[in-house]
């Protein structure tokens, strides 16, 4: 039987907007993790990130790197193990408690008094939690996988709004999303066409399609669709 689903040069779905009033509530993120409905989890790391790390890091070391909706990427423990200083943001305590169980490494917690209801988990480096709340404004990197695609399409301006405001100049910015036909799976993940990307980050980023790669898999049948892509973007300081 002969592969039908689109080659690689398919354009972007016109009717994009189709997923626009589409909610998903913190406590339905949350039960995701408990019936271990998370497919976006990806074991080995994302194969892209590792294609491009070397333009994403540009050889320099002591990074900050920012991992927003970081679930339990082993991408982080990437980063830190090369040195880089690593931030990520998570609804899920239990997503977070797994990384460290599953990278075999200790950690102490702590409640954050100046934001109710959060915690910071950290690895015992060189790190104060103080220092948290007073920089988490700068950073130099952001790997964004399963993020803005997650966001819902509602929120993604104000999302985009806090990623830029916490970045330093010079910045480097690595942005995954995904293409499907949006007409056919309710999301998440979301579709996010590259007008989208414009619109949200070209007026204060240069943006860079570093390459769109083929992600169909066998799960993604049950979602109805039978193509999905791929994209990383490389986003720069204008």
């Amino acid at each position: 039987m002969s592969d039908t689903r689109p080659s690689l040069d398919i354009k972007e779905y016109p009717d994009w907007e189709v997923q626009k009033n589409r909610i998903l509530t913190l406590e339905e993120w949350q039960d995701k993790w408990v019936t271990r409905k998370i497919g976006f989890h990806q074991e080995q790391g994302n194969q892209l990130l590792k294609k491009y790390l070397d333009t994403f890091l540009k050889g320099e070391s002591g990074l900050r790197i920012f991992f927003p909706l970081c679930g339990k990427a082993v991408e982080m423990k990437w980063f830190a193990d090369r040195g880089h200083s690593v931030v990520g943001v998570e609804i899920s305590e239990l997503g977070i408690r797994e990384f460290f169980m599953e990278q075999n490494l200790s950690y102490s917690e702590e409640p954050i008094a100046e934001i109710p209801g959060t915690k910071v988990f950290k690895v015992c480096f060189d790190f104060d939690s103080n220092d948290l709340l007073a920089n988490i404004g700068k950073f130099d990197r952001i790997w964004d996988r399963g993020a803005l695609v997650a966001i819902n399409p509602g929120d993604r301006k104000c999302y985009t709004d806090v990623m830029l405001s916490l970045l330093r100049k010079g910045f480097q910015y690595l942005l995954a999303v995904l293409s499907y036909d949006p007409t056919k799976h309710a999301g998440p993940p979301f579709y996010v066409p590259d007008a989208e990307i414009q619109r949200l980050f070209g007026t204060k980023c240069n943006i860079l399609c570093l390459e769109k790669v083929d992600a169909f898999e066998e799960r993604h049948k049950t979602w109805g669709i039978d193509y999905i892509f791929e994209k990383l973007y490389l986003l720069t300081e204008k």
